[in-house]
Protein backbone atom coordinates (compact mmCIF):
# COMPACT_ATOMS: atom_id res chain seq x y z
CA UNK A 1 0.00 0.00 0.00
CA UNK A 2 1.44 3.37 -1.00
CA UNK A 3 0.17 6.74 0.07
CA UNK A 4 0.13 9.17 -2.79
CA UNK A 5 -1.25 12.50 -1.73
CA UNK A 6 -4.24 11.68 0.42
CA UNK A 7 -5.34 8.72 -1.70
CA UNK A 8 -4.38 5.18 -0.75
CA UNK A 9 -3.42 3.12 -3.78
CA UNK A 10 -2.12 -0.42 -3.61
CA UNK A 11 0.12 -2.07 -6.16
CA UNK A 12 1.80 -5.44 -5.92
CA UNK A 13 5.44 -4.95 -5.00
CA UNK A 14 5.20 -1.35 -3.78
CA UNK A 15 5.90 -0.50 -0.16
CA UNK A 16 4.92 2.42 2.03
CA UNK A 17 8.36 3.93 1.61
CA UNK A 18 8.70 3.42 -2.14
CA UNK A 19 7.26 6.74 -3.18
CA UNK A 20 8.16 8.81 -0.16
CA UNK A 21 11.86 7.96 0.10
CA UNK A 22 12.67 10.06 -2.98
CA UNK A 23 10.62 12.91 -1.58
CA UNK A 24 12.13 13.06 1.92
CA UNK A 25 14.00 16.25 1.02
CA UNK A 26 10.69 18.05 0.62
CA UNK A 27 10.47 18.59 4.36
CA UNK A 28 14.17 19.36 4.93
CA UNK A 29 15.17 21.34 1.84
CA UNK A 30 15.39 25.13 2.22
CA UNK A 31 12.21 26.97 1.22
CA UNK A 32 13.98 28.85 -1.60
CA UNK A 33 14.97 25.47 -3.08
CA UNK A 34 11.44 24.09 -2.66
CA UNK A 35 10.14 27.10 -4.60
CA UNK A 36 12.23 26.32 -7.70
CA UNK A 37 10.30 24.81 -10.58
CA UNK A 38 13.39 22.80 -11.57
CA UNK A 39 13.63 21.23 -8.10
CA UNK A 40 9.90 20.45 -8.02
CA UNK A 41 10.04 18.89 -11.50
CA UNK A 42 12.97 16.75 -10.37
CA UNK A 43 11.15 15.60 -7.24
CA UNK A 44 8.06 14.73 -9.29
CA UNK A 45 10.25 12.89 -11.82
CA UNK A 46 11.90 10.87 -9.05
CA UNK A 47 8.51 9.82 -7.71
CA UNK A 48 7.19 9.07 -11.21
CA UNK A 49 10.22 7.01 -12.20
CA UNK A 50 10.14 5.01 -9.00
CA UNK A 51 6.39 4.41 -9.20
CA UNK A 52 6.48 3.34 -12.86
CA UNK A 53 9.60 1.19 -12.48
CA UNK A 54 8.22 -0.65 -9.46
CA UNK A 55 4.73 -0.96 -10.94
CA UNK A 56 6.00 -2.40 -14.22
CA UNK A 57 8.46 -4.65 -12.42
CA UNK A 58 5.57 -6.07 -10.39
CA UNK A 59 4.08 -7.38 -13.67
CA UNK A 60 7.41 -8.57 -15.08
CA UNK A 61 7.94 -5.64 -17.41
CA UNK A 62 10.26 -2.69 -17.87
CA UNK A 63 9.70 0.79 -19.25
CA UNK A 64 11.70 -0.14 -22.36
CA UNK A 65 9.35 -3.07 -23.07
CA UNK A 66 6.40 -0.70 -23.14
CA UNK A 67 8.28 1.88 -25.22
CA UNK A 68 9.28 -0.61 -27.92
CA UNK A 69 5.86 -2.25 -28.08
CA UNK A 70 4.14 1.16 -28.24
CA UNK A 71 6.48 2.35 -31.02
CA UNK A 72 5.89 -0.78 -33.10
CA UNK A 73 2.14 -0.56 -32.57
CA UNK A 74 2.00 3.13 -33.45
CA UNK A 75 4.52 3.33 -36.30
CA UNK A 76 4.63 -0.23 -37.62
CA UNK A 77 7.60 -2.49 -38.40
CA UNK A 78 11.06 -0.96 -38.11
CA UNK A 79 14.70 -1.94 -38.29
CA UNK A 80 16.37 -2.43 -34.93
CA UNK A 81 18.49 0.67 -35.56
CA UNK A 82 15.49 2.84 -36.44
CA UNK A 83 13.60 1.48 -33.45
CA UNK A 84 16.56 2.28 -31.19
CA UNK A 85 16.64 5.89 -32.46
CA UNK A 86 12.87 6.31 -32.17
CA UNK A 87 12.79 4.95 -28.61
CA UNK A 88 15.98 6.62 -27.38
CA UNK A 89 17.57 3.26 -26.59
CA UNK A 90 21.22 2.46 -27.36
CA UNK A 91 21.54 0.17 -30.40
CA UNK A 92 23.39 -2.55 -28.47
CA UNK A 93 20.74 -2.43 -25.73
CA UNK A 94 18.05 -2.66 -28.41
CA UNK A 95 19.51 -5.93 -29.69
CA UNK A 96 19.29 -7.46 -26.20
CA UNK A 97 15.81 -6.02 -25.66
CA UNK A 98 14.52 -7.38 -28.98
CA UNK A 99 16.02 -10.75 -28.05
CA UNK A 100 13.98 -10.77 -24.81
CA UNK A 101 10.78 -9.56 -26.46
CA UNK A 102 11.23 -12.08 -29.29
CA UNK A 103 11.88 -14.92 -26.83
CA UNK A 104 8.64 -13.98 -25.07
CA UNK A 105 6.74 -13.99 -28.38
CA UNK A 106 5.93 -10.26 -28.18
CA UNK A 107 7.83 -9.23 -31.31
CA UNK A 108 8.94 -10.94 -34.49
CA UNK A 109 12.25 -10.31 -36.17
CA UNK A 110 13.11 -11.10 -39.77
CA UNK A 111 15.81 -10.04 -42.23
CA UNK A 112 14.96 -6.91 -44.23
CA UNK A 113 14.21 -7.94 -47.84
CA UNK A 114 15.90 -4.75 -49.09
CA UNK A 115 19.03 -5.22 -46.96
CA UNK A 116 19.59 -8.65 -45.42
CA UNK A 117 22.15 -7.21 -42.99
CA UNK A 118 19.28 -5.47 -41.17
CA UNK A 119 16.51 -7.01 -39.11
CA UNK A 120 12.96 -5.72 -39.25
CA UNK A 121 11.03 -5.96 -35.98
CA UNK A 122 7.24 -6.31 -35.86
CA UNK A 123 4.79 -6.53 -32.98
CA UNK A 124 2.93 -9.84 -32.68
CA UNK A 125 -0.66 -10.42 -31.56
CA UNK A 126 0.74 -11.46 -28.17
CA UNK A 127 2.76 -8.23 -28.13
CA UNK A 128 -0.37 -6.20 -28.78
CA UNK A 129 -2.15 -7.96 -25.92
CA UNK A 130 0.83 -7.32 -23.63
CA UNK A 131 0.88 -3.66 -24.71
CA UNK A 132 -2.80 -3.28 -23.76
CA UNK A 133 -2.15 -4.92 -20.39
CA UNK A 134 0.80 -2.60 -19.75
CA UNK A 135 -1.34 0.40 -20.74
CA UNK A 136 -3.85 -0.61 -18.06
CA UNK A 137 -1.07 -0.86 -15.47
CA UNK A 138 0.39 2.50 -16.56
CA UNK A 139 -3.02 4.17 -16.38
CA UNK A 140 -3.34 3.04 -12.74
CA UNK A 141 0.21 4.23 -12.04
CA UNK A 142 -0.54 7.62 -13.61
CA UNK A 143 -3.66 7.85 -11.43
CA UNK A 144 -1.57 7.11 -8.35
CA UNK A 145 1.09 9.64 -9.32
CA UNK A 146 -1.43 12.38 -10.02
CA UNK A 147 -3.88 11.49 -7.24
CA UNK A 148 -3.86 14.97 -5.67
CA UNK A 149 -5.00 16.54 -8.96
CA UNK A 150 -8.45 16.66 -10.53
CA UNK A 151 -8.91 15.41 -14.10
CA UNK A 152 -8.80 18.95 -15.57
CA UNK A 153 -5.67 19.74 -13.51
CA UNK A 154 -4.02 16.55 -14.83
CA UNK A 155 -4.78 17.57 -18.41
CA UNK A 156 -3.47 21.07 -17.73
CA UNK A 157 -0.29 19.70 -16.16
CA UNK A 158 0.40 17.45 -19.14
CA UNK A 159 -0.22 20.35 -21.54
CA UNK A 160 2.16 22.63 -19.65
CA UNK A 161 4.85 19.96 -19.30
CA UNK A 162 4.62 19.18 -23.01
CA UNK A 163 5.09 22.89 -23.76
CA UNK A 164 8.19 23.09 -21.56
CA UNK A 165 9.64 19.89 -23.07
CA UNK A 166 8.88 21.08 -26.62
CA UNK A 167 10.47 24.46 -25.90
CA UNK A 168 13.72 22.83 -24.81
CA UNK A 169 13.76 20.43 -27.75
CA UNK A 170 13.59 17.29 -25.63
CA UNK A 171 11.98 14.24 -27.14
Amino acid sequence: MSNVGSTNVSFVGLTNNSLTSALVELETAPQRVRDLASWLLNQAALAANRLVSEGLSAVGAHRSHYTVLAALDEFGPASQAALARRCGIDRSDMVALVNVLSRDGLVGRRPDVADRRRNVVTITAAGQRRLRALETVLARLQDALLAPLSAPERDQLVTMLRRVVDHHGAT
